[in-house]
């Protein structure tokens, strides 16, 4: 949990609230990431908004995420004969920009 706020206070995640905002909140998510052999890897800790109390037309004006689906990426490699290599940006989120405040 240590790790998770200090990568969001780096990233300058946090702001000063104008006095009669009011922030839609957040939720602690925990996950285990786990070895080949089923062991326990390490213990991962997230802190997310609580996106779905956003109300449309006040928090936001449309919703879209730009997700490719591992199966297309793997089918787009065969096709071409690529190589594929792998890889983990951390915090990757905390770089996206965002209209609306949350």
């Amino acid at each position: 949990m240590n790790e998770e706020i200090q990568a969001l206070t780096k990233n300058n995640t946090w702001g000063i609230v104008p006095l009669l905002k009011k922030p839609i909140g957040c939720k602690w998510v925990f996950k285990l990431k786990l070895k080949e052999d089923g062991t326990i890897n390490k213990y991962k800790a997230r802190l997310v908004a609580k996106g779905y109390k956003k109300i449309e037309g006040i928090n936001f004006t449309e919703s879209f995420s730009p997700v490719t689906k591992t199966i297309t990426v793997l089918a787009v490699t065969a096709a071409f004969d690529w190589e594929i290599h792998q890889l983990d940006i951390n915090n990757d989120f905390l770089h996206g920009y965002l209209e609306e405040d949350i």
